[in-house]
């Protein structure tokens, strides 16, 4: 769709203030002027308060026919949109209070390089898994999906191997550069994730990214592909590795719970967890913890002892894993964020403390 599509004037404006500010978010909220979001910090773009009927009426000319529907019967939906001169865009129509408001993120054009993400060098590992779940864990806007692109990219670049992505909306389009990608949009290609999901196990992938883990059918599924040999991917909303592990097997009801942990015990190769702080300098960094699953892990999993998981992560540092609070003191050391901030953040401060008391290299 283009600029002086008439349906779509207003919309088009506010977006084009989205990318000359270089923001990630367009808000639009019923008696609030629009806003956007600009390395975390949500900015005015002045003007008159938006009436409802305003914001329903510059954001369902861009969704497509299914979400339009979806938004019509539930009064929530999720689109993409492609402007051809401003690029690609993630549509949230929503209600809050009866009233229509919505979420467009700018959706980025060039699928990063791992190091540009500024994570901790051994999370290029996940990247060399030849098998398994691999769970990419924080809160909204946490960089989840970028990280997962940027580990399909590393991938891409290496290795010729058949990756399927089942995706709502499509975030990062890929190029086939060594491997061959196909990439499915949850609505416009497929129904719901789990029919998705079922259908890529049939198109003999090696590689298969799983957008976000929303239920607990997509959930068994995606256990299933990782116990028989393929590499999986996927996001969950959590925090810490301990939460995003329990997130999985609290989604089935309780007389599946242990024979889920055992199916994940087996199938989990690792979990990494981030969050993006704002830098002192410029821009946002990621603190994140990750851990490699070994031997120990996968029997605290068995036996429910996910309070154990923690002591997992010093214990397989060698490996590669790497606390929350090693990778807030690096924060620090960098000149990123002051104390207070990374203690904020820190999920253990005792440890944290412990770290800060080293002599750094």
């Amino acid at each position: 769709m283009s600029l002086t599509d008439s349906s779509l004037v207003e919309l088009n404006r506010w977006l084009v203030q989205l990318v000359e500010q270089r923001g990630s978010d367009l808000l639009l909220v019923t008696d609030a002027p629009p806003c956007i979001r600009v390395d975390g910090q949500v900015v005015s773009l002045g003007g008159k308060p938006l009436m409802s009927e305003e914001i329903e009426s510059a954001i369902t000319p861009a969704l497509m026919p299914h979400a339009l529907r979806q938004y019509l019967e539930t009064r929530i939906a999720d689109s993409s949109y492609r402007n051809t001169n401003l690029g690609r865009f993630r549509i949230n129509l929503h209600q809050e209070r009866g009233r229509a408001a919505a979420t467009i993120r700018a959706l980025p054009t060039v699928v990063p390089f791992l190091h540009e993400l500024h994570l901790p060098p051994s999370v290029e590992q996940l990247a060399r898994i030849p098998r398994g779940l691999v769970l990419i864990g924080g809160p909204a806007g946490s960089g989840k999906s970028t990280t997962v692109a940027a580990l399909i990219n590393e991938i891409n670049r290496r290795d010729a191997r058949h990756i399927i992505t089942i995706e709502d909306p499509i975030e990062y389009e890929h190029a086939n550069i060594r491997s061959v990608i196909e990439q499915v949009e949850v609505g416009a290609d497929a129904p719901d994730f789990p029919t998705a999901l079922r259908a890529a196990l049939r198109q003999a992938p090696d590689v298969i990214v799983v957008g976000e883990m929303r239920d607990p059918e997509t959930m068994r599924i995606a256990v299933t592909a990782a116990e028989t040999g393929h590499l999986v991917f996927s996001t969950l909303h959590t925090t810490d590795v301990a939460s995003t592990i329990s997130r999985i097997a609290d989604s089935f009801p309780p007389e599946r719970q242990n024979s889920i942990r055992q199916e994940l015990a087996m199938s989990l190769s690792a979990v990494l967890t981030q969050i993006l702080l704002p830098s002192k300098r410029q821009g946002r960094y990621p603190a994140a913890e990750m851990l490699l699953i070994g031997y120990g892990a996968r029997q605290h999993i068995r036996k429910n002892a996910i309070q154990h998981l923690h002591q997992e992560i010093t214990m397989t540092k060698k490996a590669g894993s790497f606390s929350m609070e090693e990778s807030l003191a690096n924060l620090m050391t960098q000149g990123h964020i002051d104390r207070e901030e990374a203690m904020l953040y820190a999920f253990h401060p005792d440890d944290l403390e412990g770290i800060l008391r080293l002599p750094r290299k």
